[in-house]
């Protein structure tokens, strides 16, 4: 293929503008198939009919998982799917400039996929009922491909992935958007996934456990607690929409939805220019030095390891436990695995402000000790209160104090939502966005910034950006408009 036809087939401006339509009209639209409230007993019955178990057991005791004699790593004896290892930080300027922790390692680029299609003229997204061993009610609503490299290849002998075929090339869809993202940065070393949303204008054989959805359905599932996984929120994240032609909702925060409408314009105002923006994350990068550097996790100091799980001397930050799992409709049935299990749960915070008639939304950039680029945006406030209860304000999380008082009139979403359930146990989130009074400073400490959705949008179309939670608040505050 000639340099001249593989550019042909990238989007050009008129089609990224209508790719931008499109979304909006399924954010806006009713499904052809199922109501919001459907879906919510679909995914009931979908974990009625399978038998799913999650039982914790001793690590020593994970069939398939090994620890190396040399290292103390946790290893599968495939040699593929991750590994739990030690890694030394070093970090500055910061409060805490050094620390040893377990990461996970996982060098694969796994898919997130939804695969769309056009039914009655409205866009649907073809969503799965997925059991994840780590979440709390274990069924939540994801992309219609999520997996590894090493599930994709079958390293596993299971069953093949469904719908697999629609992402991989040679393929006879149509791209819309297509981005790698990382997750979490302070569990994992430089993890990253596509992001990938295809269309196709073929049938497409519905299979048991797949369900078709508009945007509109989907983003009323996002409103309530632990319904939409995170492999799904980030996808839906990296989706661009236009500013809504059809009027809002009549509520009594109609100024709120028009300011926020007006954020996805392009042509709206912004506090600050793009190459602001770009400039200032350029800066937060070139002002931290992070090393990290894998070690043996026999010599993470300040943990240690037992025949039941790998912890904080203080049993702070996380824990690695084993579990034994079976769900008759996964790719294999039964199988064991390493969890990490948080120690509290984690508070992720947007504040946001009406500026000029334009929503903005504070973001700060942040480092995190498996960061693939040194530091990327995330959310006002990103931390788990718990690990600061005996600190004075001062040496607390900035904005940590505001977002808990804030009156609950301001708070305009708020939702318990799960992180990644194939790694993560019980890693349940509370998101919050908040909207800030009018007095509330324009003018911010170093590494925070004001932003419109718009410009939100346009980094999304780039990987190492905005972190995982910074994308799920963005996903959350499309629900809003």
């Amino acid at each position: 293929m000639s340099p001249t036809s593989l550019f042909a087939q990238r989007a050009k401006p008129d089609d990224d503008t209508r790719t931008a339509r499109r979304f909006t009209e399924s954010a806006s639209g009713d499904g052809a198939f199922m109501t919001a409230s459907q879906c919510l007993a679909w995914l009931d019955a979908h974990r009625e009919q399978w038998s799913y178990s999650v039982e914790r057991v001793p690590l020593q005791e994970l069939d398939g998982w090994y620890f190396a004699m040399d290292t103390g790593n946790l290893a599968h004896r495939s040699g593929r799917f991750f590994t739990i290892e030690g890694l030394r930080v070093n970090l500055s300027p910061a409060r805490t400039t050094a620390w040893h922790q377990p990461i996970i390692v996982q060098r694969e680029i796994g898919i997130l996929g939804i695969l769309v299609k056009e039914f009655d003229g409205v866009l649907h997204c073809l969503m799965q009922a997925k059991m994840e061993p780590g979440n709390s009610n274990l069924v939540q609503l994801s992309p219609t491909v999520q997996a590894t490299r090493s599930n994709y290849t079958r390293v596993h002998q299971g069953a093949a992935i469904p719908y697999l075929e629609y992402f991989t090339a040679p393929r006879e869809t149509t791209v819309l958007v297509d981005s790698l993202q990382s997750e979490q940065a302070g569990w994992f070393l430089h993890k990253r996934n596509r992001n990938i949303v295809v269309e196709t204008t073929e049938d497409v054989e519905l299979r048991d456990g797949f369900c078709w959805l508009t945007l509109k359905q989907i983003h009323e599932l996002l409103r309530l607690d632990d319904v939409v996984n995170m492999d799904a929120r980030t996808v839906l994240s990296i989706m661009p929409f236009a500013p809504p032609s059809a009027p809002p909702r009549a509520t009594a925060d109609d100024a709120y939805t028009e300011a926020l409408r007006r954020s996805l314009d392009p042509q709206a105002p912004a506090l600050h220019s793009l190459s602001d923006v770009l400039s200032w994350i350029t800066e937060s990068k070139a002002r931290y030095e992070l090393t990290q550097r894998l070690i043996p996790l026999l010599d993470t100091a300040d943990w240690h390891r037992d025949g039941d799980r790998i912890a904080h001397r203080e049993g702070e930050y996380f824990s690695i436990v084993g579990v034994d799992i079976q769900a008759g409709n996964r790719e294999v049935g039964t199988w064991m695995q390493p969890l990490l299990l948080p120690a509290a749960p984690g508070l992720l915070v947007l504040l946001t402000r009406r500026i000029n008639g334009v929503l903005h939304v504070l973001l700060q950039t942040r480092p995190a000790a498996g960061a693939l680029d040194i530091v990327e945006v995330g959310p006002t406030v990103h931390c788990t209160p718990h690990t600061y209860r005996q600190l004075d304000p001062d040496e607390r999380p900035r904005y940590l104090d505001y977002a808990l008082g804030a009156a609950e009139d301001r708070v305009r979403y708020q939702a318990r939502l799960s992180e990644e359930g194939g790694r993560f146990l019980n890693a349940d989130n509370s998101y919050r966005i908040i909207e800030v009074d009018d007095d509330f400073p324009l003018e911010l400490p170093d590494g925070h910034l004001w932003l419109t959705a718009h410009q939100l949008m346009t980094l999304q179309q780039f990987g190492n950006f905005l972190n995982v939670e910074a994308r799920t608040l963005l996903a959350c505050l499309h629900t809003l408009w």
